[in-house]
């Protein structure tokens, strides 16, 4: 299934999450730092939500108090919740 999240705090202003059966199939960010988040979604690919929640969830970008990988966890905790 398809989830759109607006992440807050961050340079990107849009990501397109597909999970299914609780595994990433898919990540699409939207504005950010182009390759780093092309590199990251793709590590992600095939990874269980939670083990990438527990992976990503608190990762800081220099003074900002999240990151564009913090916002991902973010996201999932909220498809897991049904908040998404």
């Amino acid at each position: 299934m398809e989830y759109i999240y607006k992440p807050q705090g961050v340079c990107s202003t849009q990501m397109i999450i597909n999970v299914d059966n609780n595994i990433v199939k898919d990540i699409k960010i939207n504005n950010g730092c182009d390759g780093n988040l092309k590199g990251i979604s793709k590590l992600l690919i095939g990874m269980n939500i939670d083990e990438v929640i527990k992976k990503l969830k608190g990762v800081t970008c220099g003074l900002k108090r999240t990151s564009c990988p913090d916002q991902i966890a973010t996201a999932l905790e909220k498809i897991k919740s049904g908040e998404l």
